[in-house]
């Protein structure tokens, strides 16, 4: 049974994010938010279009929206969904050398 993204569903995927994979949440922020000097970043929350971080930086704080490819449709969809992305961040990380080397 498919479980929709509340708001309830959402607590309970940022909370999971940000205690066991923090280092993935920091990720979507330098990949996807574009913030290549995040040191440390928080999931606030996640819907069907996409999720909100709060960024910290070297230099400032700030908050970031991702927007998804696709509108999530559930729970599951949204757990393959990150999984997918954290892939695509790190493979693409990989390759620049200017991301690891940014400061």
């Amino acid at each position: 049974m498919s479980e929709l993204i509340t708001s309830q569903v959402s607590k309970r995927i940022c909370d999971h994010m940000n205690q066991d994979h923090a280092e993935a949440v920091v990720l979507y922020a330098q990949f996807f938010g574009s913030i290549n000097t995040a040191k440390a970043a928080q999931m606030l929350s996640i819907d069907q279009k996409g999720m909100d971080l709060h960024v910290e930086t070297p230099e400032q704080t700030t908050s970031v929206r991702i927007e998804f490819e696709h509108l999530l449709e559930d729970a599951q969809d949204a757990h393959n969904t990150l999984i997918a992305m954290l892939k695509e961040a790190r493979a693409k990380l990989k390759e620049s050398p200017e991301t690891s080397s940014a400061h």
